[in-house]
């Protein structure tokens, strides 16, 4: 297991600023650096533990996805090697874990895709019968699958802060208000119908590999010409909720591939959800990185490199 990285420090380049898991810097005007550090965060709180390979995991898969899924909508890629955009002393810092991408808008949103009644989605059903406005059949148990997937934005908190579900509509007014110059309800309507698209291709081939993926988070971008693109990250451990097939089950939170694992273990603890994050024990890393590791190749049929 490589020696974990909990933040980068690139001094040949400018630093824009630090997420809860990447460090973003500036290459030139049209393009940024985007490392992917092994950070992990819970509850919106960036532990102060990272999980060895963490970050490594996250960039292959993405770049997996990016490929397989790159006929539905454009992404961020620009297919330059981040190791020729730094000093030849940093290359470490970035090998395997950093992609150079387009300089893009974000939308304002969390474009949120469920095909299972689980998380906030579930608490948000035994309280309306609704999941962000969107009325559900009666009746359902936790991790129920739902009749079709459907899409159920969130506001983009900042590093500290909790995503918060809203409606489509609110989600077009965000971008409406957010985004001048732009047609942003329309841009958020092609983010919700590229979401579920991305989200139900995925599933149908993770099905194939003995994977469900529950839900999933996606992040859009526009270009100067207003084209959207997808952006962040695609169908990780820290942007999905992945269950092995063979265990699920309805009426339960079933076993998962992702941080679900470590996010169980904090609800033992009494620590108020608020930063600074409890430390993690050693078993808790190491199991949590062994989970990383086997969804990469239990997706991708690869050994991480």
């Amino acid at each position: 297991m490589a020696t974990a990285l909990f933040e980068s420090t690139i001094k040949s380049l400018p630093l824009l600023g630090r997420g809860k898991v990447r460090d973003i810097y500036a290459v030139d005007a049209d393009k940024l650096l985007i490392v992917t550090s092994d950070r992990l965060s819970a509850f919106d709180v960036i532990l102060p533990d990272p999980i060895p390979d963490k970050g490594r995991v996250l960039t292959a898969m993405a770049n997996f996805w990016f490929a397989k899924l790159g006929h539905i909508i454009p992404n961020q890629l620009t297919g330059i090697d981040p190791e020729t955009v730094v000093a030849a002393g940093e290359r470490d810092q970035v090998r395997g874990r950093a992609l150079v991408v387009k300089r893009l808008q974000p939308l304002p949103i969390e474009a949120v895709v469920r095909g299972y009644v689980i998380g906030s989605g579930w608490k948000d059903y035994q309280d309306t019968g609704a999941i962000c406005g969107i009325a559900l059949p009666a009746g359902l148990r936790q991790a129920a699958r739902l009749p079709a997937p459907i899409f159920t934005p969130a506001s983009k908190a900042e590093a500290g802060d909790h995503d918060e579900n809203i409606s489509f509509e609110q989600a077009q007014a965000r971008c409406a208000a957010m985004l001048p110059g732009l047609d942003g309800a329309a841009l958020a309507a092609q983010a919700r119908d590229a979401a579920i698209a991305l989200y139900s291709e995925a599933a149908g081939y993770a099905a194939g590999r003995g994977i469900i993926i529950a839900d999933t988070k996606f992040e859009f971008g526009v270009d100067k010409a207003g084209t959207l693109h997808l952006i962040d990250e695609a169908l990780t451990p820290d942007s999905s909720r992945f269950w092995p097939a063979g265990s699920y089950r309805e009426g339960i939170s079933p076993p998962s591939f992702d941080k679900q694992y470590v996010r169980d273990y904090l609800e033992t603890l009494d620590w108020g959800k608020k930063a600074p994050g409890p430390r993690l024990p050693a078993d808790v890393i190491e199991h949590t990185a062994t989970k990383y590791r086997e969804a990469y190749e239990r997706l991708t049929g690869q050994k991480l490199a």
